[in-house]
């Protein structure tokens, strides 16, 4: 882990979030592992405020969260978040060239794939109002299994992304490996043993916490389970 920032204001930081959203949770996780005292600012996602002409007006044209407000600016994209804190603070960021690019080849594989699938097929088992098709669902969780299958081996000889501490290219990937097994239906330790003993890793870093802890908005229980 690199370096605590010297010296935080409080409440220097606000971000954009909501409990079930594991993007957010890849920046609140930075923050929170950081030592940095950040606020946690509620998006209402799930009655519709990302989709409202104001919110996408006044706070992300691009509807989603999460979303960084520091130092006068406004920051959006998780992966453009943790390598814009990386910088800042000192922390989890690269210590070579050569690193720089393996952790941005993770965070792109991530959000292409890891993430990506993962978050559309928990979403729409757990929390759309109108079940997806059997099919479809069929298609992303094997799609969420191939992704899984690529870090779970790599990971066999790794134990973090890259190089042999967490970046954030381990906060990345880690934002929806928290979420309980009755949201994803996905059983870690069972299934994928390596990734289930590099979650416990990231889970011992100093400031963890789950996603339901470091995020404000209420639980739902899985809808079309």
């Amino acid at each position: 882990m690199g370096t605590i920032p010297r010296t935080i204001m409080s409440k220097e930081y606000k971000l954009h979030c909501f409990a079930q959203s594991g993007s957010a949770y890849k920046v609140a996780l930075m923050l929170a592992c950081s030592g940095v005292d950040w606020e946690p600012v509620f998006v209402d996602f799930f009655h519709g405020q990302t989709r409202g002409a104001d919110w996408r007006t006044s706070v992300n044209e691009m509807g989603e969260v999460p979303v960084l407000e520091h130092a006068g600016i406004t920051l959006t994209q998780s992966g453009v978040i943790l390598d814009y804190l990386a910088d800042h603070l000192g922390t989890f960021g690269a210590q070579s060239e050569n690193e720089r690019r393996e952790i941005l080849r993770w965070i792109l594989f991530d959000n292409h794939k890891f993430t990506s699938y993962i978050a559309s097929y928990r979403y729409f088992r757990s929390f759309a109002t109108t079940p997806q098709h059997p099919e479809v669902q069929k298609f992303l969780r094997g799609r969420v299994e191939a992704a899984y299958s690529i870090v779970e081996t790599h990971l066999a000889e790794n134990e973090y992304m890259v190089g042999k501490r967490p970046t954030i290219a381990d906060l990345s990937l880690a934002g929806y490996v928290f979420y309980p097994a009755e949201e994803t239906s996905f059983d870690l330790p069972a299934a994928y043993p390596n990734i289930a003993r590099w979650t416990q890793r990231i889970a011992n870093l100093p400031g963890w916490k789950d996603p339901y802890e470091l995020m404000p908005g209420e639980r739902i229980a899985p809808r079309n389970v």
